[in-house]
C-alpha cells in the first residue's frame, strides 16, 4: 500500500493510533472532534478504514470526505462507510472543532436486524457537500444518544451491551433519516431543477446517438453531470417524483421503444439493440414489466 495511505482496521489501532489509548470496547468508540489535531507533518496523507463512521461537527476540519472539498460552519452530520478515503488538507489545532465522531466495526452489527439493512441507509454513500445540516434541536437529539452510547461503552460489557449499542445506532440513522427527508423537502426547488436536468440529459443522450455508441446511460454518468452521487441522486428522484434514477432510465427507454416500434418498421431485435440492450430477450422482458404487453403485441395492438 503507498505509504501516504494508512489504512485502519480497528477501533483499537483508530484510538492508539491517534493517540487516545487503549479502546475501551473493541467494536466501538466515540471521539470528541475539540481533541483532534492534524499538524503540518500529516497534510496530503490519506486514510481509510474498516469502520462505519458518523460524526457531528460545527466547523469545516482537517479532513475532506470523499472528491469534493466543503467548507461550512455550522452543524453538519456526515456518514462514512468502510473503505472511503479521506484526505488531510489542512492543520486542525486542540478544541479547533466541536463535535463529536462515531465508529463503530461491522462486527458488531454483524448477524443483527440492522446488519442486513445497512446498506438501505444511502447516505453512508453520499459526498460530502450532501451532508445533513441540522437545527440546534437536531443537533441535541442526536448528540443525547450519543451520550447513552458513550455511557453503554464505559459500562461493563454484559449480554445485554450490544442489543443496546445497536439500539441506539439505529436510532440515530432512524432520525438522520427524518432529518434527511426534511432537508429534502426545504430544497424542493433545487430538487425541481435536478429532475428536469435528469430529464434533458436523457434526451440529449438519445439525441447525440450515444446509446448505440456507448450503451445504455448509467446512473454514474447522470449523477456525475449533475454533480451528485449516484445514491444522493436516486434518493432525491426517488422523494421528488417516486422514481428511482434507474426506473427513470427505464422509463426513458421504454417510451422511446413505445414510438419506434410504431413509427418504424425496425424488427424488435433491432429497436432492442438501437436502446442500448445487448440482449433482446431482456428488452423484452422489461418492456413487458413496463406496459404490460410484449413489443410484439404493443406493435400489433397499434
Amino acid at each position: 500500500m503507498d505509504k501516504n495511505i494508512i489504512h485502519i482496521k480497528s477501533i483499537n489501532q483508530l484510538l492508539e493510533g491517534s493517540g487516545f489509548g487503549k479502546a475501551t470496547h473493541p467494536l466501538i468508540a466515540i471521539i470528541d472532534t475539540a481533541d483532534i489535531v492534524f499538524g503540518e507533518e500529516m497534510q496530503g496523507l490519506k486514510i481509510t478504514s474498516d469502520l462505519f463512521s458518523i460524526a457531528l461537527k460545527d466547523a469545516s476540519c482537517g479532513l475532506d470526505y470523499g472528491r469534493k472539498p466543503y467548507d461550512f460552519n455550522e452543524g453538519v452530520l456526515f456518514f462514512s462507510a468502510p473503505k472511503q478515503v479521506f484526505t488531510v488538507t489542512k492543520v486542525q489545532k486542540l478544541n479547533e472543532v466541536k463535535g463529536w465522531m462515531l465508529y463503530f466495526h461491522p462486527d458488531l452489527i454483524r448477524n443483527t436486524k440492522l446488519g442486513e439493512q445497512i446498506d438501505d441507509y444511502t447516505f453512508f454513500n453520499y459526498e460530502v457537500n450532501e451532508a445533513l445540516h441540522l437545527s440546534e434541536k437536531e443537533q441535541s437529539v442526536l448528540s443525547n444518544i450519543v451520550n447513552l452510547i458513550e455511557n453503554e461503552i464505559n459500562e461493563r460489557i454484559d449480554n445485554h451491551s450490544q442489543q443496546v449499542l445497536v439500539s441506539n445506532i439505529e436510532l440515530i440513522l432512524s432520525y438522520s433519516q427524518r432529518f434527511y427527508e426534511r432537508q429534502f423537502n426545504t430544497r424542493s426547488a433545487q430538487n425541481t431543477d435536478v429532475v428536469s436536468k435528469v430529464e434533458l440529459l436523457l434526451k440529449n443522450y438519445y439525441k447525440t446517438h450515444e446509446l448505440i455508441e456507448t450503451g445504455q446511460p448509467t446512473i454514474d454518468y447522470l449523477a456525475g453531470e449533475c454533480n451528485l452521487s449516484p445514491n444522493y441522486l436516486s434518493d432525491l428522484l426517488s422523494k421528488e417524483t417516486g422514481r428511482s434514477a434507474k426506473e427513470h432510465i427505464n422509463d426513458f427507454l421504454i417510451e422511446k421503444a413505445k414510438h419506434l416500434l410504431l413509427s418504424s418498421t425496425d424488427s424488435i431485435s433491432g429497436i432492442a439493440y438501437s436502446l442500448g440492450f445487448n440482449y433482446p430477450h431482456y428488452f423484452g422482458r422489461l418492456f413487458k414489466k413496463k406496459t404490460g404487453k410484449t413489443p410484439h403485441e404493443f406493435r400489433q395492438m397499434n
